[in-house]
């Protein structure tokens, strides 16, 4: 493994805690109705690190940031450990953790109203891109396809990646589409735009540009790949399944914390969203299980 790892792991880690932590730390503060610049009526959290996001919006980062303070950490910790000992199943784990954190500090830095973190959400973006770049490249592709064993259910894990991007498709595009069908470039009634999908207090859908620019054609390559037994497909569908374990799951909370603050949700997109945390947990037990960590020898290369 890179010896730069060693040094980007924790790094990544401190700054990650810190972040997740002052996320969800508790504050005061009374939220406070508001209209947009388009005329949608919004209400503003006015308390904590989230001070100038909406309701809805600092409910779903507090969920992410607490996904990432019981579940990412742990697991980028104990993959991170099992990678310096040289298991495959730690850095396949390790690579998909790191998606994960690249994920999210991604939309941290886009998409949450700037803040005290600004530049920690630049960092971790930063940092856990060059470490997932370096552990992908750490992987010996000619050798890969022969640490999984035969039993792997590689139709299953496809399915389920073909699902993702099916789902993430049709629920993004159903809210996007209608707003862009038979529209003019400027659409003005009342002094509010209509036809725009909901916005609250940001400029764009970025959620929603980076699944179908990003998530979804990797979802479907891994999968055609994985079928066809080629070693990036093995590759892109290990990380792909720890990256919807933990998308799942941190949707899920997501949606459970914007009801608890009185946010409606959609039980048409938080369904499918439990059920891909579901099955996320479930295929990447069976992925793990299915690792060989010292092929044959008569398998190995010559």
């Amino acid at each position: 493994m890179n010896p730069a790892l060693k040094w980007l792991i924790p790094l990544i880690f401190a700054l990650a805690l810190f972040a997740a932590l002052a996320g969800v730390w508790p504050a005061t503060g009374t939220p406070y109705p508001l209209t947009t610049f388009r005329g949608e009526e919004v209400t503003i959290n006015a308390r904590g690190l989230y001070y100038w996001d909406t309701v809805s919006m600092a409910a779903q980062m507090q969920a992410n940031d607490l996904v990432t303070l019981i579940l990412g950490l742990p697991l980028l910790a104990i993959s991170f450990w099992l990678a310096l000992r040289g298991s495959l199943r730690g850095r396949l784990l390790l690579a998909g953790t790191l998606g994960f954190i690249l994920y999210t500090y991604i939309t941290m830095m886009v998409g949450a109203h700037y803040n005290a973190l600004f530049l920690v959400y630049i960092a971790l973006f930063s940092l856990s891109l060059f470490a997932y770049v370096l552990v992908l490249m750490s992987f010996d592709l000619a050798t890969l396809p022969v640490r999984f064993s035969d039993k792997l259910p590689r139709g299953w894990v496809a399915g389920l990646l073909f699902f993702a991007a099916a789902f993430l498709s049709f629920a993004w595009l159903g809210r996007i589409l209608p707003s862009i069908a038979g529209l003019p470039l400027s659409n003005w009634e009342n002094g509010s735009i209509t036809g725009v999908p909901v916005l609250e207090n940001t400029t764009s859908l970025f959620i929603q540009a980076m699944d179908l620019g990003l998530i979804v054609p990797v979802c479907i390559l891994s999968g055609i790949l994985l079928l066809r037994r080629h070693a990036w497909g093995y590759l892109l569908a290990s990380v792909g399944l720890t990256k919807f374990l933990t998308l799942g799951i941190a949707v899920s909370l997501m949606g459970l914390n914007m009801a608890r603050v009185g946010v409606p949700i959609s039980p048409f997109e938080l369904g499918p969203f439990l059920g891909m945390a579901f099955s996320g947990v479930v295929m990447t037990v069976i992925l793990l299980k299915n690792i060989v960590e010292t092929p044959k020898l008569s398998e190995q290369p010559r």
